[in-house]
């Protein structure tokens, strides 16, 4: 093995951007789906993982309509507890010792008693699955920019009720071309009083202006995505001064079409700047590829050597909510990584 080769799933890392429903097992949603005799397209079956692009309104709708179908197919309570468990195995197994899972409630809320009820189960959820599996786990309420910002405001006073009890941000997603930033503004200012993590998408579909909007109006604290600070050298400078983490997600840029081949994802730019940031499989659901996957594909278009990697690996735990101790835990292990003979562990 050469000696820049070390195992990249047993490398010790944080997962920042993975949204709840993307994060299910394709074999889980087939099952269901079969339970219930609901029809998948075939982009979720037989050509499966399927082939995206958000270049324009069209195939943004094709995506959300697969990832709303693909919603659908959770019916039970234990159908959420069953997506929680596999979705924080999964990091475990591609290394994962921290996760903050993506949820918007109000996408769930009418089959589970309410946007309170819902929540309410994840939480306990995700205290089950961590519990099992050993990973600290907490939860990002995220609003739908698609929805009136004054349910982005009901969705910030929920997620302010939680924090401090397994609620640690509020965010903003889906087509960040959709509706305009400014209006969520008020959303944001609600989840900054109560002390949580701000991290809206931005910098991916759109370019550096968005990116200045999410700053500007949203304080953003993290940038879901924010990859195309790389196109602006000012920008990028600022968001390194200001220390606002980039949830990059090499796979899922790639097929939206974002950027042509994973060489294009940017992310020498953004670590030659100084700026932080966390690799993330956002929907393994639709892109096919998990955690461990970012790194390897991350390691492969750009050469990247295994002490990039553990740097790569530490900002991603210091960019995250996790407590201090967990941290230092997670940083030790990842210096651990780095210091072993790359022979001695496991391709």
């Amino acid at each position: 093995m050469a000696s820049n080769d070390r195992s990249l799933r047993e490398l010790p890392k944080a997962h920042l951007h993975l949204h709840f429903t993307g994060s299910m097992r394709h074999a889980t949603l087939l099952e269901l789906a079969e339970r219930d005799g609901i029809r998948l397209p075939d982009q979720l079956v037989s050509e499966w993982p399927p082939e995206l692009s958000a270049a324009d309104e069209k195939g943004w709708f094709r995506f959300q309509r697969l990832y709303d179908v693909a919603r659908s197919v959770l019916r039970t309570e234990d159908d959420v507890r069953r997506l929680v468990r596999e979705a924080a195995e999964d990091d475990v197994r591609d290394g994962g010792r921290w996760l903050e899972i993506q949820v918007d409630p109000s996408g769930y809320g009418a089959r589970f008693g309410g946007i309170t009820a819902f929540t309410d189960l994840v939480l306990d959820a995700v205290r089950d699955a961590s519990a099992e599996t050993g990973l600290g786990m907490a939860v990002v309420i995220a609003a739908n920019r698609t929805r009136h910002p004054l349910d982005a405001r009901t969705l910030a006073r929920l997620a302010g009720q939680y924090a401090g009890r397994g609620v640690v941000g509020f965010g903003l997603s889906n087509d960040e071309r959709r509706g305009s930033t400014a209006d969520f503004a008020g959303a944001f200012q609600i989840a900054e009083r109560a002390g949580l993590l701000l991290t809206p998408h931005g910098g991916e579909l759109r370019g550096p202006e968005h990116i200045r909007l999410c700053l500007d109006t949203l304080h953003a604290d993290r940038l879901g995505h924010g990859v195309r600070a790389a196109e602006d050298p000012a920008l990028l400078d600022r968001i390194v001064e200001a220390g606002v983490a980039l949830e990059v997600c090499p796979v899922s840029n790639v097929a939206l079409g974002v950027y042509s081949d994973l060489t294009s994802v940017p992310l020498p730019t953004l670590l030659a700047a100084g700026a932080t940031v966390a690799l993330g499989a956002d929907d393994p659901l639709l892109f096919g590829s998990r955690l461990a996957g970012q790194y390897a594909t991350m390691r492969a278009a750009h050469e990247l050597d295994d002490a990039q990697l553990a740097e790569l690996a530490r900002m991603s735990v210091r960019a995250s909510r996790a407590p201090d101790d967990v941290k230092a835990a997670i940083t030790t292990d990842v210096d651990r990584w780095l210091a072993a003979e790359p022979e001695t562990m496991t391709p």
